[in-house]
């Protein structure tokens, strides 16, 4: 545990600028296409509305990823873009390093969220990019979160942290 007086810890705990939600999509089923919504329902008890994982492990409610880890993916794929359904996240959010994110609770649009820990590539990266598609995601995977007050996301909301101004 770090000392929450250490200069780190006082780093770790700066403020974060605000991020912009770009892309919401729910996966109704395994191996479904993804549907892109512009607004989504998020509860304590089932996470995301309309996604195959709601109701399961509080651990995974929602996951995210960052617009600029598409760009990069691609980058590493040779590609020129990869488009969020690709990589099956729930939500991609631009602006913000959502590793920023870790042990802090944070809004995304009306509800209240807290990361649980990183969303790792699975071997479907193979399927669906090819030979070093899991290689291109490592690192670049984004976020798990769980729901921890009921709310509703729209493409264009902020993803501020919890008692922080939305001009930090």
């Amino acid at each position: 545990m770090l000392n929450p007086n250490s200069p780190l810890a006082k780093l770790m705990t700066a403020p974060v600028r605000p991020g912009v939600v770009t892309w919401i999509g729910l996966r109704p089923k395994r191996q479904a296409p993804v549907e892109v919504v512009e607004r989504a329902s998020l509860t304590t008890t089932v996470g995301l509305v309309g996604d195959r994982y709601s109701g399961r492990s509080g651990e995974r409610h929602v996951t995210l990823i960052q617009a600029e880890h598409l760009t990069a993916i691609a980058a590493y794929l040779g590609l020129d873009a990869v488009a969020p359904e690709q990589l099956r996240r729930n939500i991609v959010v631009a602006g913000l390093n959502l590793q920023a994110l870790k042990e802090r609770r944070f809004r995304l649009g009306s509800a209240l969220l807290e990361m649980t820990g990183e969303c790792h590539p699975c071997s479907r990266m193979e399927e669906t990019f090819g030979p070093g598609g899991y290689n291109a995601v490592r690192g670049h995977g984004g976020i798990t979160a769980r729901v921890l007050e009921d709310g509703e996301v729209c493409v264009g909301d902020a993803v501020t942290v919890q008692g922080q101004s939305e001009r930090a």
